[in-house]
């Protein structure tokens, strides 16, 4: 078959449509695949701290002291260039914090091997989850030393940081002795510290939907 000059003109102008069309459509799946990054008007006005509802600017995790299941102390240091996954618990709770806690374990094991992905649980009743309590409670879960933090701390520092860091709870309080805060939330944070996801860490679904996410953060790095 001959083609004469005006033929191949215009199959050339086809395949560079073609091709245009394929990337531009590349590029919008790539895009729509991209996480979030949630500022504090992102969230349910409750969820956030009254003088934080308004920002719209990048929010980023809060530096944290704590102490983990070791009597380490854990700071935002050891959470450098790190993708983690956040939530509060106690040891005593009896409803859904051994569900979470089991997610947590299953979270460790899914990335066992990748050392760009950890845990971060913080205990919501501290002066009852000491150091002791803790490990025991750790060894319980598997959780492993560097992987995964259990910790304790100050009460007043952790309830700010659930509330002004990860906006984790819609109840507020000031960390006192009557104060109490109880949320099935896991958070996902990415290297820069950005929040890029909420998920309910007592179901099955969404343990696949953050396993799904952080694949993503993992790819985007």
């Amino acid at each position: 078959m001959k083609f004469n000059k005006k033929s191949k003109y215009w199959y050339a102008l086809t395949a560079v449509f073609v091709i245009g069309m394929l990337f531009f459509r590349y590029r919008a799946t790539t895009k729509s695949a991209e996480l979030p990054v949630f500022r504090p008007t992102d969230f349910n006005p409750q969820l956030v701290d009254r003088y934080l509802q308004h920002s719209n600017n990048d929010h980023t995790i809060a530096d944290f002291e704590l102490v983990n299941q070791n009597g380490k102390i854990v700071t935002q240091t050891d959470y450098k260039n790190k993708i983690y996954v956040t939530d509060f618990f106690f040891t005593r709770c009896p409803s859904i914090c051994p569900i979470m806690s089991n997610n947590m374990e299953k979270l460790q094991n899914i990335f066992l091997d990748d050392n760009d992905v950890m845990l971060l649980s913080m205990s919501v009743t501290p002066e009852m989850d000491s150091v002791p309590i803790l490990k025991k409670y750790a060894k319980k879960h598997g959780a492993i030393d560097g992987k995964w933090n259990i910790t304790t701390g100050k009460k007043v520092h952790i309830y700010n940081l659930a509330r002004k860091s990860y906006f984790a709870v819609v109840d507020q309080g000031d960390g006192g002795l009557q104060d109490f805060i109880h949320t099935p939330n896991f958070i996902l944070i990415d290297k820069n510290k950005h929040i890029r996801g909420v998920y309910d860490g007592t179901k099955d679904e969404e343990i696949e939907r953050i396993v799904a996410d952080i694949n993503l953060l993992r790819n985007s790095h």
